[in-house]
């Protein structure tokens, strides 16, 4: 999948495309829905397929000190895309200046210029332009002066709610994570590198793999069991804390994933931590015996829920 930056123009060898456009937070059941439509539409019109976005969130923008918390890096967006066959994520950035164009402009800045798009495809509530001036109408009105077609997914419904970004963050905060599973459509995931730490986990009986989340908010917070995929045989089951591990002085939210019956050196590689239940809060304990106790109840839970 080839990834572009900013307002470049097509080539004249690769203009014509469909186009999906939003920032797909956390590609849930309802982004899934309007992305099937993208390929279905790129396979009828023999047109490759482009996926429009947004860095930052636009709420990070707008009102960054009270920005919700990200479902999904860019990174874990753009590999989901490449693997569902998307031929292009587009990447604009949201500032200042996109956010000073009028309706008309956006369409022939991005989608006419930038594009060449040939079809859109949009959820239903899609805005865009200064003020959020632009919508389905005006979408349609100059489609057909500028030869593009629009198409408008309806959204979808979980539980008789419509599936969102928002209601998936609400489930995980409160650690509901067979809800936003539903919503979903898979487990929740992190990805990420593994970096150096202090060893203390393996001195203690538990080596973890530490992650950076490289979020302004976390998603999520707590003791989980997890199922964990990348450089290691098949999926891996394992007990993992998001935190900022107050008993031992720490500060920096983490991932730390401790593997069940794993041994080998994971520094520097990528894994994919699938969340699947929330034991319990992150905690303070008075003393390291005491966390260390507690951390082999949380692996006995663990491998009993996940049956390892």
């Amino acid at each position: 999948m080839l990834i572009r930056r900013g307002f470049e123009p097509c080539r004249d060898t690769d203009r014509g495309c469909v186009v999906a456009i939003g920032n797909f937070d956390g590609l849930h059941l309802g982004h899934q829905a309007v992305l099937a439509v993208l390929q279905a539409r790129g396979r009828e019109a023999g047109l490759p397929t482009t996926v429009l976005s947004f860095e930052p969130h636009p709420r990070e923008y707008f009102t960054p000190t009270e920005a919700p918390a990200r479902l999904m890096r860019l990174r874990d967006k753009a590999e989901w895309l490449a693997g569902i066959g998307v031929s292009e994520l587009r990447v604009l950035r949201f500032g200042k200046e996109l956010t000073s164009w009028d309706g008309v402009t956006y369409i022939e800045r991005i989608l006419v210029r930038a594009l060449g798009a040939r079809r859109i495809v949009i959820g239903e509530d899609f805005r865009f332009g200064r003020n959020q001036c632009g919508d389905t109408a005006l979408l349609r009105r100059e489609g057909a002066a500028r030869g593009f077609d629009v198409n408008v997914v309806p959204p979808q419904f979980v539980g008789g709610e419509r599936v969102s970004s928002t209601r998936i963050r609400a489930a995980l905060a409160a650690g509901r994570l067979a809800e936003a599973k539903s919503l979903l459509g898979r487990d929740y995931r992190i990805g990420g590198r593994v970096m150096e730490g202090s060893r203390l986990g393996t001195r203690l009986g538990f080596p973890t793999a530490n992650i950076r989340l490289h979020r302004r908010v976390s998603p999520l917070d707590g003791i989980f069991a997890v199922r964990v995929s990348g450089p290691v045989p098949g999926i891996q089951p394992g007990v993992a804390s998001v935190g900022t591990r107050p008993t031992v002085g720490g500060g920096e939210r983490l991932l730390e994933v401790h593997l069940f019956d794993f041994e080998g050196d994971l520094y520097g590689k990528r894994l994919a931590v699938d969340f699947v239940a929330r034991l319990r809060d992150e905690i303070h304990f008075p003393d390291l015996e005491s966390m260390t106790a507690q951390m082999h109840l949380d692996a006995r839970q663990a491998r009993a829920l996940l049956d390892a």
